[in-house]
């Protein structure tokens, strides 16, 4: 059984993106990590190059600035990615730049490729996510926070990157079947200096949309704050390994009454059904699970 790694990353550096721990924390299961680093203004390059590992390949691209709806380039770049997998790998691990699997998870993920190996019907496996919001010790438990998203699929060259690269289809434009397996992704795109976070929104709502809107949104997010948020809850578990020298090395502060909730009534009831049934009304699932 072979596994093969993806992701996509641009700017790394200067929008403080821990991509060499989401590479590393995976690296270990993977037989190779294709690594699609984009034209960058900084060292992104060089920083991938630096993992040293023989496992990783690296390809240079080019993102298509004109790709300013929906987020559309940033599958273009995950398809790009994964079309350099080579073709005997049997399974696909795709992490994003400011995702990290706690290596915890990492045999229960690799004995799950082991055990639908030989079952075709398993096009994929279904993660679930811990979010991660301010601070490296809170989380964010509303419903703006996906719960699940597929992070492993079959190499079978007929599965694509979904409008925005959140999760996966088939060429034609079919959900995948998959199975959820007892394994988080950690995402800390949230987390980051305040200032930093603010200049990376800025520049992701260009993969958003254009003209009038997007720099009304700009001038909003000047004054971004990350109190503004309506519902969070602490962390009690641990960090992955490969996360501890970055956490070790924050340099802001957030802190935030966990009582304070700004939901409205109709979000107050929904988080108290799934609290006491487990149950997400109106969840969006970009997957057929078997």
């Amino acid at each position: 059984m072979k596994i093969a790694g993806f992701t996509f990353v641009r700017n790394a550096i200067k929008f403080d993106y821990p991509i060499v721990e989401a590479i590393t924390s995976i690296l270990p299961i993977c037989d190779e990590m294709v690594v699609a680093v984009g034209n960058s203004d900084d060292g992104t390059l060089a920083l991938i190059q630096s993992i040293g590992s023989p496992k990783i390949k690296i390809i240079e691209t080019v993102w298509d600035d004109s790709l300013r709806k929906g987020g559309q380039v940033l599958a273009v770049e995950t398809d790009k990615a994964l079309a350099a997998v080579s073709s005997d790998a049997d399974w696909c691990f795709y992490i994003q730049g400011d995702e990290v699997v706690h290596e915890q998870y990492l045999p229960v993920i690799k004995k799950a490729m082991q055990e639908n190996f030989d079952k075709p019907s398993v096009e994929g496996l279904l993660f679930h996510y811990t979010h991660f919001y301010g601070s490296y010790q809170y989380v964010g438990n509303a419903h703006r926070w996906y719960r699940r998203e597929i992070r492993v699929i079959r190499n079978t060259g007929k599965v694509r990157s979904y409008k925005d690269a959140q999760g996966f289809r088939t060429i034609d434009n079919q959900k995948l079947k998959v199975k959820l397996i007892d394994a988080y992704i950690y995402h800390y795109g949230w987390v980051k200096p305040p200032e930093i976070q603010r200049e990376k929104m800025k520049s992701s709502i260009n993969f958003w949309g254009e003209g009038k809107d997007v720099d009304k949104i700009k001038e909003v997010l000047e004054n971004f704050d990350y109190s503004e948020i309506d519902s969070l809850t602490l962390f009690h578990g641990t960090h992955p390994a490969v996360m501890q020298a970055r956490i070790d090395s924050v340099n802001w502060m957030f802190d935030y009454d966990i009582r304070e909730k700004k939901l409205s009534f109709k979000n107050q009831v929904k988080m108290a059904i799934e609290n006491l049934t487990g149950y997400r009304i109106g969840e969006y699932r970009n997957y057929r699970l078997l």
